[in-house]
């Protein structure tokens, strides 16, 4: 059966990705370090990791497989799930897939090294916005339906 995996740590979209997979009626793994309140709907589990540097994405990447998807903004995790055949969201709506996953990990990497070289350089991108959380319903619908296809 399809599995949502849900890398939890600072994911803005729990609720909406636990909305979508109940209506599926696929079983949804919410995974962090701790601090997570656990859901009580029955397809949904939550799993609390050790601690520890990518604890929770090694746990991810581990399982998630063909048919499955993971929403994550941790790219080397994405890399990952994408090179074991899972569909892969970002919060905002964006799919990594085998076509621009590699690009979006180089620019990760050159990102890190300018921030790293440069003191000054702080700060992220821009904040999550309605229009974001409304993408990424659509885009977690419609990769759902796909993933749910090809089990």
């Amino acid at each position: 059966m399809t599995a949502l995996y849900i890398d939890a740590d600072a994911c803005p979209v729990k609720a909406e990705a636990e909305r979508v997979a109940t209506r599926h009626r696929v079983s949804m793994y919410l995974v962090s370090n701790g601090g997570l309140r656990p859901s009580a709907n029955p397809l949904v589990e939550t799993v609390i990791v050790p601690e520890g540097p990518d604890v929770a994405d090694m746990w991810i990447a581990e399982r998630a497989g063909p048919g499955d998807v993971v929403v994550t903004g941790d790219i080397p995790l994405a890399a990952k799930c994408v090179a074991a055949g899972a569909q892969v969201l970002k919060p905002n709506g964006e799919a990594l897939t085998e076509a621009n996953v590699s690009n979006a990990l180089a620019t990760r990497d050159l990102m890190t090294d300018l921030r790293a070289s440069d003191p000054f350089r702080q700060g992220g991108g821009r904040a999550f916005s309605k229009a974001d959380r409304s993408r990424f319903l659509d885009a977690l619908e419609r990769v759902l339906r796909k993933a749910k296809g090809t089990r």
